[in-house]
């Protein structure tokens, strides 16, 4: 992972086509709440799809507490929306099909010369873009558990929000 993405440093904003078509910026997806921005090798890794299946098990918790969850690959917008779709994500897919975005970033698995894919990566942001955690999945287990998603945006969320306590009588 490069040195730049690392946690307190600023996640650079860039523009994808989404799942369905449209143009997005990060900073307009992540809309002013803690984010989890997950990058993967696309659909056809069964590392990827494991993966999957406990974020979308996370999705009901993470949209009532007011956190997002964006996944990015280089696979085409088409294949982003159908897959999201056969998993049952609710989340915003993003397409770097061109790898523009992941030539920038410096995140391209360089053991996979078939597909050129994403290394796998998790970040927990700030809504500002800040990295407030970053994790490597190259190998398995270097991704996060929910727990650890769940206490990273818990930590954001307290940082971030001044009516975190109850109010007292």
């Amino acid at each position: 992972m490069p040195n730049t993405l690392v946690p307190g440093s600023h996640f650079p904003d860039c523009a994808l086509t989404d799942h369905a078509g449209n143009r997005r910026t990060l900073a307009e997806l992540v809309a002013g709440d803690p984010a989890v921005l997950h990058f993967y090798r696309g659909w056809w890794c069964p590392k990827e799809q494991a993966f999957f299946r406990r974020l979308v098990a996370f999705q009901d918790e993470v949209e009532v507490a007011y956190s997002r969850v964006i996944s990015v690959s280089v696979d085409p917008p088409e294949v982003s929306a159908a897959f999201r779709a056969g998993l049952g994500a609710r989340w915003t897919f993003l397409s770097d099909a061109d790898r523009s975005v992941q030539a920038q970033l410096g995140l391209r698995e360089t053991t996979d010369t078939v597909h050129d894919p994403y290394v796998p990566a998790v970040f927990t942001l700030f809504p500002d873009l800040t990295i407030h955690n970053a994790y490597n999945g190259y190998w398995f287990w270097g991704r996060p558990t929910l727990e650890e998603l769940r206490g990273d945006l818990r930590s954001i969320q307290r940082s971030i929000r001044t009516d975190w306590e109850a109010p007292t009588a």
